[in-house]
């Protein structure tokens, strides 16, 4: 051997004579040869003495060796290398060899990360072990494999994949995988044990001396993978499974996600060609998208156009975006997303397979498992038990933070489709109005303890009164997690008759919705109570429902014509039915949105019709009515430049809360006081007078905070900002806009570009002049 290196030496010895002749350090080699350092320290110590011919390879031509030296650590390699036992028969082979990686693999590199991480520093002490789960068609397998392959050089010793078959209705048994495995490892037939015990046992001697990467792909249970697991060593196992395996001890989990929607252009690109993708861009990133961003999904519609070399791409986007084709569009040769879903499905005890049928019927994005319990049919604590299954096996997905759960696209439409299946229409029907029904006491009940005239007492009616939301915080918390099941509700309610429990879920969120103007879904919410009035032919309920019609339009979503129009139909109902009351809310509701398209004078005129017609009532609403219609229509005079008269206007208003209002709580009467506090702050600085404005503004912000009212806080936030703007505080009307200028975005308000305006403003100022802010 060249250089004075003995041709006879081990593998070792010749490694670090070749290596220090090369004048390379551990690390310098490592790099070069793309092992990791331990690998090499190993294999320079004798603790591996056998590597791949490969690993080989790549180490001679890092050293620089000629053929003979290359020839002579091959074959020192080859004399470290396990053998089989002489016998009858042939010389073993890796009978476990891993499976061909896939060219066009994409994504995954903080995952693939981790595992080089581990790679480089195993402990012999306590070998790693990495559990990969996910949902059906997130790629584990292919992760895995690609993984392993990246790692090989790391592991000299050997790589080795064996399918454990989890989704079989037989999976294998461990005895058999210990089986593959030692045979797979060298060991001639005779010398592996009978007994499941006395393999595993076996297994973890032979490992101990070993570097090697085992892959256990497609685990059913824990106890099929723990006798498959060293004890010692310095071997790396991957182990993917659709379930969590959450049972398996300090093991290190890698749980894939979706792919990003460029990572699954990337993948589309990969096989298809880069020409294609860039001709039809867009067509490419529906056709993800309508994929879900599920790699399966992505593979096969690649499949499918590569297999169709001519195909427009927006084609298949047009065959995919239609729903109730999908799962037949994506199946290319063996490939088929459907059947992915079912080898999952069909290993589900029955009442799990129920509630993932009956889950698809839930309205919105997620569902709690009291949706999921009444729409199954089953007690609470069975739905949870069965979503939290299912959240196990990758077959919906949990919410990290609240007890709520979610379908993939994909999913919801295969779950769609078992439904339909074995459920049948009349069933699915019976479970959306059971639900529907009980969705609607809840949420009236909820929505009542926000009635200003019921002090808050626990409201009647509630389905389940043991788990009812118990105070307003938690009632508002159920109100907004549930709003897609009650207000789909709602609609179900109207379209099969029930018009009376319409009419009450309406009434019920009437105060609710003062603290959630920012929901679009109010006008909806009103209209259906209007048409729901008019089939009970009630004109009493049908006014005070356009009404509030009336105000959303205005408040929520700011369609002031709409909002016109059904103030205009709310004040001919009243006049006909001769309700006083109600013709004062029609006038203020009309004036806010005369108001609003930009007819301010008329919408004076509008409200002084409405004062007028509300001072001769006596009833506690009534004083409600007037005290609305008193403070818009101070705010308008303001606006018109009569600041004079606005103030005068709004100390009326005081005046009558001073006075009190019999039958109302002590709360409203504060956010009414609060409200007329704003106004005056407002009279006052437009009068000049900005000390007074201060005070009477922060007043009213704190009682707003108090109350949780962001949607009435927000403007008041705002109005102070604009107060200390005015008194050449900059500094604190800057940190007052900021923080409304983000909860007006939160709200949807018109106000955020005011707000916007008068940060910039502000920020002027405190530069200084001669500055641009642009």
């Amino acid at each position: 051997m060249g250089d004075g290196i003995p041709a006879t030496a081990d593998f070792g010895r010749q490694l670090r004579a070749l290596r220090t002749h090369a004048g390379l350090t551990q690390e310098e080699l490592a790099h070069a040869a793309g092992v990791s350092v331990r690998a090499v320290a190993d294999l320079e110590r004798g603790r591996a003495k056998g590597p791949q011919r490969r690993t080989v390879q790549a180490m001679a031509e890092a050293l620089g060796l000629d053929a003979d030296d290359a020839q002579n650590l091959e074959r020192a390699a080859q004399l470290g290398r396990p053998r089989p036992r002489r016998s009858a028969t042939p010389p073993a082979y890796n009978t476990l060899a891993l499976p061909r990686d896939i060219q066009d693999f994409t994504a995954r590199g903080p995952a693939l990360a981790e595992l080089v991480t581990l790679a480089e520093n195993t402990d012999p002490g306590h070998p790693p072990v990495v559990v990969i789960s996910g949902q059906p068609g997130l790629g584990k397998t292919s992760f895995a494999v690609h993984a392993a392959h990246h790692l090989a050089a790391h592991f000299p010793d050997g790589q080795f994949a064996l399918d454990l078959h989890g989704m079989n209705p037989e999976p294998t048994a461990p005895r058999e995988a210990l089986g593959r495995l030692l045979r797979a490892l060298g060991l001639a037939e005779r010398a592996v044990p009978l007994a499941t015990d006395d393999r595993s046992g076996l297994l973890r001697s032979v490992l101990r001396e070993r570097r090697v990467l085992i892959l256990l792909d497609n685990a059913v249970d824990e106890s099929q993978v723990r006798p498959l697991l060293p004890g010692a060593g310095p071997s790396l196992t991957i182990v993917t499974s659709r379930h969590t395996l959450a049972g398996l001890e300090a093991v290190h989990r890698s749980e894939l996600a979706l792919l990003k929607r460029e990572e699954a252009v990337q993948l589309l690109t990969r096989i298809i060609g880069t020409k294609r993708v860039q001709e039809e861009a867009q067509s490419a990133r529906d056709l993800v998208d309508l994929c879900g961003h599920l790699p399966l999904a992505v593979r096969i519609a690649g499949q499918r156009l590569a297999g169709r070399p001519h195909e427009h791409l927006g084609k298949l986007v047009a065959q995919l975006d239609v729903a109730g084709r999908r799962l037949d569009t994506l199946q290319a040769g063996g490939l088929r997303v459907r059947a992915a879903f079912a080898l999952s499905y069909e290993q589900l005890p029955p009442p799990t397979r129920t509630l993932l049928r009956r889950a698809a019927l839930a309205a919105g994005t997620d569902f709690s498992p009291e949706a999921a319990a009444l729409l199954a049919e089953q007690p609470i604590e069975e739905a949870a038990r069965c979503a939290e299954e299912l959240a196990d096996a990758g077959l919906l997905l949990p919410d990290p933070g609240t007890e709520r759960y979610r379908f993939h696209d994909l999913l919801r439409l295969f779950a769609a489709e078992r439904l339909s299946d074995e459920d049948g229409a009349a069933l699915s029907e019976a479970a959306q109005d059971r639900t529907a029904q009980w969705m609607l006491r809840r949420a009236t009940a909820a929505a009542l303890r926000f009635d200003a005239a019921r002090h808050q007492d626990a409201p009647d009616g509630d389905p389940d009164p043991a788990r009812a939301p118990a105070d307003r915080a938690q009632a508002r918390a159920w109100l907004e997690a549930e709003q897609a099941q009650w207000f789909e509700a709602l609609r179900r309610s109207q379209a099969t008759g029930r018009h009376q429990q319409v009419l009450d879920a309406a009434e019920a969120m009437h105060w609710f919705s003062d603290l959630t103007q920012h929901w679009e879904l109010w006008p909806e919410v009103f209209q259906l109570a209007v048409d729901a009035a008019r089939a009970l032919a009630s004109r009493q309920d049908e006014v005070v429902h356009l009404n509030y019609l009336a105000w959303a339009h205005n408040t929520c979503v700011y369609d002031h014509h709409a909002a016109l129009q059904a103030a205009g139909t709310a004040l001919a109902v009243a006049r006909e039915i001769d309700d006083q009351l109600q013709m004062g809310w029609a006038l203020g509701y009309g004036a806010a949105a005369l108001y609003r398209l930009g007819r301010l004078d008329e919408a004076i005129v509008w409200l002084q019709d409405s004062a007028a017609c509300l001072s001769g009532q006596t009833s506690p609403q009534s004083r409600l009515a007037e005290l609305s219609t008193l403070n818009i229509l101070g705010n308008y005079l303001r606006e018109s430049g009569r600041a004079e008269e606005a103030l005068a206007i709004h100390r009326r208003s005081e005046a009558i809360c001073r006075t009190g209002m019999p039958g109302q709580s002590p709360e409203l009467i504060s956010l009414y006081q609060a409200a007329i506090r704003q106004h005056l702050g407002n009279d006052l600085a437009a009068l000049g007078q900005r000390s007074d404005a201060e005070v009477s503004l922060r007043k009213a912000l704190a009682t707003f905070e108090a109350a949780q009212m962001l949607s009435w806080s927000e403007p008041a936030r705002l109005d102070l900002a604009l107060v200390l703007r005015q008194q050449a505080r900059y500094q604190e009307a800057r940190e007052e806009l900021l923080a409304a200028q983000d909860s007006l975005g939160e709200l949807n308000s018109p106000r955020q570009a005011e707000a916007a305006a008068e940060l910039r403003e502000v920020d002027q100022a405190i530069a200084g002049p001669g500055t641009s802010c642009s």
